[in-house]
């Protein structure tokens, strides 16, 4: 039950469809300056664990190209697509405040980029600084579509911290040998959990823990007695991920360009679509090792998950290296460890950055969202638990697809009687929800 509904969310765009989209609107006023940059969606040769396919790039990189801002700065992206996937690109984290047409989901917000065509995002970004990123938002594209998306502060604005000596971007994800997006139709089609990863990688390499890999090792060159800030990105599809560097500690900073108060631990947990950053201080004499940084899984639900551990190396510049130290990271479902670790983030709630929460609730919501099973349909073989279907579900209730496109529905103004009141505020099966999942898991629309 604790997997993400990817599926039901995948399902929803592949199915809805328009035939128009928003026009291009000027920003508002903005305190800082207009970044332009141009993204070509172009297909590339790229190699991992000695296996060469076609893949959808951005300006042929995988991972993609950096997006670099200030907090106040108006960003304007113009996206050419030269490949023959419908493609759009979502900022996610950017509040898009007065510019919802510039978030990006496919048939959301508007129609995806079609071959040949052009797409102009523009957006400013207000009352956000930190590390964020940027992927494709139709199927399984951001696979191979996404980049960093990082937002300095204000000139003359410091960060809560002692300035670092240098900043490093760091990007978990995933290789496929197949064709992502072949492998996410073939799920859709029958029902069951999608054909794993080959690999996880560390901006765009899987390391030397896989086999035809050790040349395709992501390396971290430090200096002794220096303080580094890693921004951490997990671009994987849907797997939450255990980080550690051996031998080392850090201090975590910032969640999802939050700051955070500080905290120091040896491991990190970082879930689909998020951002930590942490400050590494390194050891004061360098010595003559180099050390693994781990990213692995943690699972607790019923479908399929890549069981294996991408790698990559933190080497100081000085030292020989003669012997690498591997850290050890807790057991795929170590639910306690992960409970403990996000127990520890609380906003930093200082003068500066103050936090107004509420003291008071009108209501009260409990929503769980996880992974259940629906009846196969009729003269269809289904490959789920039981020769049932995998369903993502709210409460356990998975979604039932309109007829039309909720683009469409708005724009024509028939939208009225689509949507009721009547969702259940709390699960209609309660369960142990950190434990052993029910038996009966099984979905109603």
């Amino acid at each position: 039950m604790g997997a993400s509904p990817e599926i039901l969310l995948t399902i929803l765009l592949f199915a809805m469809s328009c035939v128009w989209a928003f026009p291009e609107v000027a920003s508002a006023k903005h305190a800082g300056i207009t970044r332009h940059y141009k993204f070509n969606i172009k297909l590339k040769n790229v190699t991992r664990l000695c296996h060469t396919k076609s893949m959808v790039t951005v300006n042929g990189r995988f991972p993609g190209p950096r997006i670099v801002a200030r907090e106040g700065d108006r960003v304007v992206v113009k996206v050419v697509s030269h490949v023959p996937n419908n493609i759009s690109i979502h900022w996610h984290g950017i509040r898009q405040l007065q510019s919802g047409w510039a978030d990006g989901p496919s048939y959301i917000t508007q129609c995806p980029i079609q071959t040949n065509q052009t797409f102009v995002y523009n957006f400013t970004i207000t009352g956000q600084r930190g590390t964020l990123f940027w992927h494709a938002h139709i199927s399984w594209l951001r696979a191979s579509v996404y980049g960093s998306l990082i937002v300095f502060p204000k000139h003359n604005v410091s960060y809560p911290f002692a300035k670092p000596h240098k900043e490093v971007t760091i990007m978990l994800g995933e290789w496929f040998n197949a064709d992502s997006e072949a492998v996410i139709r073939q799920a859709l089609q029958t029902g069951g959990g999608p054909n794993v990863s080959d690999a996880y990688t560390f901006n765009g390499f899987p390391g030397p823990l896989y086999n035809c890999s050790a040349n395709n090792t992501y390396k971290l060159k430090v200096m002794p007695g220096k303080t580094y800030l890693l921004r951490l990105i997990n671009a994987a599809l849907n797997d939450e991920l255990f980080f550690s560097i051996a031998n080392h500690t850090f201090t975590v900073v910032e969640v999802d360009a939050t700051y955070v108060k500080p905290f120091e631990t040896s491991l990190l947990v970082i879930t689909p679509g998020q951002t930590t950053n942490i400050l590494l201080k390194t050891k004061p004499i360098a010595p003559n090792a180099s050390f693994y940084m781990l990213a692995r899984p943690y699972f607790t639900g019923q479908g399929t998950f890549d069981n294996t551990t991408g790698a990559g190396i933190l080497e100081y510049e000085t030292s020989s290296n003669s012997t690498t130290f591997t850290p050890t990271l807790p057991p795929i479902n170590a639910t306690n460890v992960v409970a403990n670790f996000t127990r520890k983030l609380r906003s930093l709630a200082s003068s500066q950055f103050p936090v107004n929460v509420p003291q008071t609730a009108d209501k009260k919501f409990f929503f769980t969202v996880g992974l259940g099973n629906s009846p196969c349909p009729k003269n269809q073989t289904c490959q789920g638990p039981n020769g049932t279907k995998f369903s993502a579900s709210v409460n356990n209730i998975s979604m039932a697809l309109p007829s039309s496109a909720l683009l469409q529905s708005y724009f024509f103004k028939k939208s009225n009687g689509v949507y009721t009141s009547d969702f259940p505020s709390f699960p209609l099966h309660p369960f142990n929800y950190t434990g052993t999942p029910p038996n009966n898991t099984l979905v109603i629309n």
